[in-house]
């Protein structure tokens, strides 16, 4: 069976007329430069998507885009430069342009690309674009508008959405290795808007993975079209939010967003290396209350944000960044991984050739622990249930963060009770890991929506926790 570096070599090189020798010839336009990395990264991304709204399709695209990125890395500097068309020439001048970040050596270093097999693939290398048509996509769109329409008679209006992406790329590295990837990612979102007694609220749902577009079974599409009219009809009842400080119960699955960007960006290695986060220089401390386990796991078999390999090359694996409350490590990449004496951990991405690659989070979740999800609920006599949330903003220095809870309800006496809405979690991501005092034994990860933004770069990527109680949290509500 061709590997997935056959297949990226294949697509991206000799369909271009690029061969191995002129990767080496362009590598040894870097002599007389001591450089301590360079790399070439070859990408081709095909996307697709439609949106429907009120039964009609309002918008379609589909994208190509290709070409190469050439990096150079000299101590804590970077240069990159990048072309769209994938040839020996535009390779060529693309290395010029970089190379001057190298400090004069009097070494000769010549490059022997070596192509390296590619750890056992996490996801199938198909084409979910070609293997559906396009009627056959709009179809599933149109399948999840009619769910929804037949569960509830407030809903006033259903708008659907698919995209498939198929990505294929190649690394060749200085250090003479060669290896591909090909990535699969289908993703299908709904919303929809309820009404009752001239008062409107919305829903959302939606999932996804690195998988055919078959992996949107009826089964699926209906309980995508159930979580969006629930979320809807219970924002209808709901009444506005108390402020104060109060316990909050965090549910399983996309809450976990909120460990994402209160505590997962702090844990970037980048970050840490320059000191600007709350975490910097606190490997071996007490961040988290006892019990707390966050990973960051790009290994899991065809989730959104998995990896087989990272953009260097390097296969990804499961970090154990903060272990029963106590700080392990840090997400890495090899250039600051190097600066800082450790180790790559696999979590180098980049949104395209045109750009540097970074740390990035994968999956990043916490585990469970022992406690059943509804003994969480009757430990609370008043407090918050919150099991969505919207937008958010976070500080990385400080730790501050404040998040808008999509989906919430009061707790009373142990019961769950009045839906609310306009209620806003405020905090500290360290202090709030602190806080942690109960944790479920029903730890997941999201449906498949994750989008990571830094630096001005997007990524697929996943969330996960189990049922959480944090105590003394505090709600900015609108009662």
């Amino acid at each position: 069976m061709t590997n997935n570096t056959e297949i990226a070599i294949d697509s991206l090189l000799t369909a271009n007329g690029v061969t191995i020798n002129d990767i080496e010839a362009a590598f040894s336009e870097f002599e007389g430069k001591s450089i301590d990395l360079a790399d070439f990264y070859f990408q081709k991304v095909v996307t697709e998507g439609y949106a429907l709204e009120e039964g009609i399709i309002k918008n379609g695209s589909y994208n190509t885009d290709m070409g190469v990125g050439v990096r150079a890395v000299c101590k804590e500097k970077s240069a990159l430069a990048y072309s769209d068309e994938i040839s020996k020439d535009s390779l060529i001048e693309a290395v010029r342009t970089v190379r001057a970040i190298g400090n004069f050596s009097k070494e000769k270093n010549i490059t022997k690309i070596e192509k390296k097999a590619p750890p056992s693939p996490l996801y199938q290398p198909v084409n979910p674009i070609e293997l559906k048509s396009t009627e056959e996509k709009i179809e599933i769109i149109k399948k999840l508008d009619q769910f929804a329409r037949a569960l509830n008679p407030h809903i006033v209006q259903v708008m659907t959405t698919i995209a498939a992406v198929h990505e294929v790329v190649l690394i060749a590295k200085r250090d003479g290795t060669l290896v591909g990837d090909v990535r699969p990612l289908v993703r299908v979102g709904i919303s929809v808007l309820a009404e009752k007694d001239g008062r409107v609220e919305k829903g959302n749902s939606g999932g996804g993975a690195r998988f055919s577009l078959d992996y949107f079974t009826d089964e699926k599409l209906q309980s995508y079209a159930k979580d969006a009219v629930e979320q809807a009809m219970q924002n209808l009842e709901a009444i506005a939010v108390p402020a104060g400080i109060f316990p909050v119960v965090l549910g399983p699955g996309w809450p976990g967003v909120l460990l994402h960007e209160a505590v997962g960006h702090g844990l970037e290695g980048d970050f840490n290396r320059k000191g600007t986060s709350v975490f910097s220089n606190k490997i071996g401390q007490k961040v988290a209350a006892e019990g707390v386990t966050i990973v960051d796991n790009g290994t899991i078999i065809d989730r959104r944000g998995s990896l087989t390999i990272d953009d260097e090359g390097n296969p990804t694996q499961c970090t154990t960044l903060i272990e029963n409350g106590i700080l392990k490590g840090y997400i890495q990449d090899e250039l600051n991984a190097s600066l800082m004496g450790e180790k790559t951990t696999g979590n180098s991405r980049r949104e395209s050739f045109a750009t540097l690659p970074i740390p990035r989070m994968t999956n990043t979740y916490m585990l469970s622990g022992e406690m059943e999800p509804d003994e969480i609920i009757e430990s609370v006599d008043y407090g918050i249930f919150a099991l969505n949330f919207g937008g958010g903003q976070v500080d990385i220095t400080s730790g501050k963060f404040a998040f808008s809870m999509s989906q919430a309800w009061l707790i009373e006496k142990g019961k769950i009770t009045t839906p609310v809405k306009g209620a806003t979690l405020i905090g500290n991501g360290h202090e709030a890991l602190l806080k942690i005092k109960l944790i479920g034994n029903d730890s997941c990860l999201d449906s498949g929506v994750g989008i990571c933004g830094k630096d001005g770069q997007s990524v697929p990527v996943g969330v996960g926790m189990p049922t959480l109680r944090i105590d003394g949290l505090t709600i900015g509500g609108t009662d």
